[in-house]
């Protein structure tokens, strides 16, 4: 089959620029912003797993290797714009201005994990496709309020085969909803690689049927992610309607804590992936922005950052059981209310 959508970047793998249009818009300012965020929010997900294997935070989905993904998209928001995640884009709405105490409490099943914050961050979706109607619905609304927000609903890969994902591309192409379908095709849907779950070529490709334009992009190219993602939103903002980015990445390890990725893939792929962070710090070097001093300062600002946050998460106080039963239901069902009674019974309360 004819290959309609190429993948587009703008930096190859060595970090050397490919598309000299954009050579004037790779500012050191960018590179070097992108590469601290992406820095910060790989030291984050890396302590993030440390803990859960000490026990101390509860299952968790890590997502190194798609930093540059989420960074770029990120940071081509406004303030006053809707983020919706899947339990994987934590490093989105970190760099979207997520608090990081609230982010551990939420993988530590903590209520106060999903309290809302002055940003427009919605609570992560772990059904699959769901959050993708809920960004077309909110994009709608601020269209209709006659604002220019606009929002991106973040998913990856498995969510295609998903109906949600169907719905929400039909209803966003009808209404022509200031959204950004952002996929982040890592290739792997849980344990299922992406030849078994489609016989499509690409993702892009879907955006067809619903007359909607769309774009693949390398999503280990930051300067790609951010500058498609630019132009996206400019888009919608403009009243230009939705776009789908297939941001083309790779996790490298599991798709959460409580899997071994060895038993579905070959982990010597991983090894043989060109780390997103690596790519940029080559550029920086290629571009002469590279400094040894501040990168050491780098370092010690996010490991400070990350280390501050869990000793906040940690000094919570237990959580209330009650938590567990009183937020579900407006009067508690017969069966429910006996559980919680024969609980707090045994625990003496």
């Amino acid at each position: 089959m004819e290959q309609h959508f190429p993948i587009q970047r703008i930096i190859d793998e060595e970090g050397r620029i490919i598309d000299a249009s954009k050579e004037h818009d790779l500012t050191k300012e960018l590179a070097l912003t992108l590469y601290e965020q992406m820095h910060r929010i790989r030291t984050f997900d890396r302590k993030a797993i440390n803990l859960q294997r000490q026990g101390r935070l509860g299952t968790y989905a890590p997502f190194e290797g798609q930093e540059a993904a989420q960074v770029g998209s990120a940071l081509a928001l406004s303030d006053q714009d809707w983020l919706f995640p899947t339990y994987r884009d934590h490093g989105a709405t970190l760099t979207f201005g997520a608090d990081m105490v609230r982010t551990l409490l939420y993988w530590n099943g903590r209520v106060e994990g999903c309290v809302p914050s002055e940003k427009h961050i919605f609570p992560p979706a772990v059904p699959i496709a769901t959050q993708i109607p809920h960004a077309v619905g909110a994009a709608w609304a601020e269209k209709r309020k006659g604002t220019t927000n606009v929002a991106v609903a973040y998913f990856g890969d498995g969510a295609t085969s998903e109906g949600d994902f169907h719905e929400g591309m039909n209803f966003a192409s009808v209404f022509q909803a200031p959204v950004i379908l952002f996929n982040q095709n890592n290739q792997f849907a849980i344990s299922v690689p992406i030849e078994k779950q489609m016989h499509s070529e690409t993702i892009a490709q879907k955006a067809i049927a619903y007359g909607m334009p769309s774009v693949r992009i390398d999503g280990n190219d930051a300067f790609a992610v951010y500058f498609t993602m630019q132009a996206a939103v400019a888009r919608a903002r403009s009243g230009g309607g939705p776009t789908l980015i297939e941001a083309v990445t790779w996790r490298f390890g599991a798709h959460t804590t409580a899997d071994d990725p060895t038993k579905y893939r070959d982990q010597a792929r991983s090894r043989d992936r060109v780390d997103p962070l690596d790519r940029l710090e080559q550029f920086l070097k290629h571009q002469g922005y590279f400094d040894e001093t501040w990168m050491q300062q780098l370092q010690e600002r996010h490991q400070t950052e990350v280390e501050a946050a869990v000793v906040a998460m940690e000094q919570f106080k237990a959580p209330d059981i009650n938590d567990l039963f009183d937020h579900t239901y407006a009067t508690l069902p017969v069966d429910v209310q006996q559980q919680k009674e024969a609980y707090l019974l045994a625990r003496g309360k």
